[in-house]
């Protein structure tokens, strides 16, 4: 695939890019600086209140960084997760099955119904993508109840499904790979038809591997919304419930009293960490989700 290099809309951004002073350079530089601390202190805090022992958990003024480390925390809800009525491991096989199948599920149907949206045109395409824009404006919490009668009249309260097939009809990942997808020099497209490839070969042979970006983003944000689910508004059966409704029972018990503030305090750190980890390596793929909005011909 041949990229035109462009020569002079290349040296006009160049010049852009090089025409503030050091004096401007060190201003956004303090600025981004005081920018990231904002956004990541939140994270800092939750860390060192996970190593905190009780008596720095609960100073006035509170401090941010932990002077007597301790992992009792940690070893408190180890102890507390041994004693669950259904076992750890359960919860976390729950949370982990529903994890896969539903992002796995969610990326090829939102690819399979993108492809066409973004490569032809027939009769109510336009319709239907606008109707896709429309409906990122609408937030979760206004299409629970709808979600649970369509639930409830298929037939999948108390099972996997429950959670899993409402992901399958999430639009975000959807309107990421149709936009990438518009990108895609159609003559690449007519040149596999003539060699003979299928509509399904060019999909998951050409079209997904140019569209990886967003496809990996999409991934991640539908791991982040499946990881924090607790799903307790459609499975009741405790060996179905995730580790999210777990860690949630955990923080309730923690409303009593102040003794399990610290096993909190661990579980918070755990839950962030997982998907913390998922984006960090992935976060080139995202980074060219915003840096590349598709491929020119």
């Amino acid at each position: 695939m041949r990229k035109i290099f462009n020569f002079e809309s290349e040296t006009r951004s160049y010049a852009r890019r090089n025409t503030r002073s050091f004096g401007g350079n060190v201003v956004m530089g303090f600025f981004l600086a005081v920018l990231g601390y904002i956004f990541f202190f939140p994270v800092l805090f939750m860390y060192n209140n996970a190593l905190k022992p009780l008596n720095e958990m609960f100073m006035f003024p509170p401090k941010v960084f932990v002077r007597n480390p301790t992992f009792n925390n940690f070893l408190d809800l180890f102890r507390v997760l041994a004693n669950t009525l259904v076992p750890f491991g359960r919860y976390m096989f729950n949370s982990l099955f529903v994890i896969v199948i539903g992002s796995v599920g969610h990326i090829i149907i939102a690819s399979l119904c993108a492809y066409p949206l973004a490569k032809y045109t027939f009769p109510g395409s336009k319709f239907i993508s606008k109707l896709i824009v429309y409906s990122l404006m609408f937030n979760a919490t206004v299409t629970t109840i709808p979600n649970f009668i369509t639930i409830s009249k298929l037939g999948l309260i108390d099972s996997y499904g429950a959670i899993i097939i409402p992901s399958f009809a999430s639009t975000l990942g959807l309107y990421f790979m149709m936009n990438f997808m518009e990108g895609i020099p159609d003559s690449l497209l007519e040149a596999a038809k003539i060699d003979g490839a299928s509509h399904l070969r060019i999909h998951f042979s050409i079209v997904l591997p140019l569209v990886k970006p967003a496809w990996v983003t999409a991934f991640i944000l539908i791991f982040q919304s499946l990881w924090g689910s607790t799903g307790d508004s459609f499975i009741y059966k405790e060996n179905l419930k995730s580790v999210a409704y777990m860690m949630s029972q955990i923080a309730g018990g923690s409303s009593v009293g102040v003794a399990r503030a610290g096993v909190l305090a661990a579980a918070s750190a755990i839950m962030f960490s997982i998907p913390a980890v998922i984006f960090l390596l992935m976060q080139t793929n995202v980074i060219n989700t915003m840096a590349t909005s598709g491929i020119k011909e």
